[in-house]
């Protein structure tokens, strides 16, 4: 095995969800810095608006943020994209009014040694479905469709697609029930083998936490559209 690898799954550990972390001030904060920041990607195709989050808006947020994540997590930094300064930036911020399919951010960098990464909602419906299946190559957009398949020029921070996932985890049809309640935009075909490990209700005012090597998704769970911060670690 691939010795950053084995440094990988040493620090692996079950999602966990960290309630009453942010208070009702600080979430309107939150709302006011997603306002102020300059959009990112309006993908139409996906009804999706990423924004980043650029150092200097709000530093006091920025303190309270990476206090609050060390204290779950322990020593990181940041790995995130960098702005056009070459500065970290501290995630993304994503406005959303349709599901994202099933992914993994395993990185972009290689020789990073991938560790945790948080997600913080700032609307109140919506759930993220994290499989107990792992992915150590890269940040990947798992699918069966050909024209995504196909798509081979990528820009700076672009997932990979792949089918890859089908090969590596068993044939066994995925349960109905919670496609039928959660995973209705995703092919049933393109979850075989895998197994949820925990459906995450977005709670304003919460954190979740969980590994970046987790396969995951949005649920098909959304009322209008949902916005939440995502952030990323390395060691």
């Amino acid at each position: 095995m691939n010795e950053k690898i084995k440094e990988i799954k040493k620090l692996e550990s079950s999602p966990k969800v960290i309630k009453n972390l942010f208070n009702k001030e600080e979430i309107e904060e939150f709302l006011k810095l997603y306002k102020d920041l300059p959009t990112t990607v309006h993908n139409k195709k996906q009804n999706v608006i990423k924004k980043r989050w650029l150092q200097g808006y709000n530093e006091k947020l920025e303190k309270i943020f990476l206090e609050r994540l060390k204290k779950e997590i322990g020593d990181f930094k940041m790995d995130n994209l960098k702005d056009e300064d070459g500065k970290d930036i501290f995630g993304l911020i994503q406005e959303s009014r349709a599901p994202i399919g099933l992914h993994v951010d395993a990185g972009f960098e290689i020789k990073s040694q991938i560790y945790k990464q948080s997600l913080i909602p700032l609307s109140s419906v919506g759930s993220t479905v994290i499989f107990k299946n792992r992915f150590y190559n890269g940040s990947t957009n798992f699918t069966q469709d050909p024209e995504e398949l196909n798509k081979k020029k990528l820009g700076y921070g672009q997932n990979k697609r792949s089918s890859e996932h089908l090969k590596l985890y068993g044939d066994k049809p995925f349960d109905k029930k919670i496609h039928e309640k959660y995973l209705r935009h995703e092919n049933i075909d393109n979850l075989k083998g895998l197994e949820v490990e925990l459906i995450y209700e977005w709670e304003v005012g919460s954190m979740l936490v969980f590994d970046r090597t987790h396969l995951h998704c949005s649920s098909s769970i959304i009322e209008g559209n949902k916005i939440g911060i995502a952030t990323f670690t390395k060691i």
